[in-house]
C-alpha cells in the first residue's frame, strides 16, 4: 500500500499563540484508525508507569513486535512522510529520529500541567487520538495553556478519534490532560528533532 492508503494529517488549521500548533480532523485512513485502536484495546503490550505529573499506561512502538497490519508503522518511508508533513507546517527541518510511543489513560488518571521542554530533546510532537465513542463526561480533555498557570487556560480540544494535535516543544508548551472519568483514552505520540539536534 501507498502512504496515502494509510496516512491523511491533510487540512490542517495552524495556530501560532500562545505557542505553534496545528490540528487536524483526520489523522489516517477511516480503517486504519480503527485497526491500530482495535489492537491496543486488545493486545497491545501495555505498562504502567508514575512519573511526578502523571500516571499511565504506555509503550514505545521500537520495543515491540506489531502485528503485519499495522507493521506499517516503523517502516521508514512511512515515517518519513510524516516527518515531512510535520515539519512543513512547522516551516522547519526535522531530523530521521523519530520516537513512537502509545499512551493509555484510564478512569482516574491525569496528565498534570507541563511543557515537554528538555534542552537539546525533542523539538515536535505529534498527538493522534484514537477513541470510541468519546463523551465530555469521560474526561481526558486536552488543555493549552498560555502560561505555566493553570488558571491560564488557552484552549481545550476533545480527543475525538482518529483526530490530530501537533506542537512546538518550548518553555511555553504548556499543556495538561483531564482526569479521566470514563473509558480509556488512548494516544499515539510521535516526538520529532530538528535537523541539528539528532545524535
Amino acid at each position: 500500500m501507498r502512504v496515502d492508503d494509510y496516512l491523511r494529517l491533510d487540512s490542517i488549521e495552524t495556530f501560532s499563540s500562545p505557542f505553534s500548533y496545528f490540528i487536524s480532523r483526520e489523522a489516517f485512513n477511516p480503517e486504519v484508525a480503527d485497526i491500530i485502536l482495535d489492537w491496543l484495546e486488545t493486545a497491545a503490550p501495555w505498562r504502567l508507569v508514575i512519573a511526578d505529573f502523571y500516571e499511565q499506561y504506555e509503550f514505545s512502538f521500537w520495543n515491540v513486535e506489531l502485528p503485519s497490519q499495522l507493521s506499517f508503522l516503523i517502516q521508514e518511508h512511512y515515517l518519513n512522510e510524516v516527518r515531512n508533513k510535520v515539519g512543513s507546517a512547522f516551516s522547519t527541518n526535522l531530523s530521521r529520529k523519530v520516537n513512537i510511543a502509545a499512551h493509555k489513560l484510564i478512569p482516574g488518571q491525569r496528565i498534570r500541567l507541563h511543557n515537554d521542554f528538555i534542552p537539546g530533546q525533542e523539538t515536535h510532537r505529534l498527538l493522534i487520538q484514537l477513541n470510541r465513542r468519546w463523551a465530555d463526561d469521560h474526561g481526558g480533555l486536552l488543555m493549552l495553556f498560555n502560561s505555566a498557570e493553570a488558571s491560564d487556560l488557552h484552549k481545550v480540544f476533545r480527543p475525538l478519534h482518529n483526530t490530530a494535535l501537533a506542537f512546538a516543544v518550548s518553555p511555553q508548551s504548556h499543556h495538561a490532560v483531564s482526569t479521566i472519568s470514563a473509558e480509556q483514552r488512548f494516544t499515539l505520540v510521535y516526538s520529532f528533532f530538528r535537523e541539528n539536534t539528532d545524535v
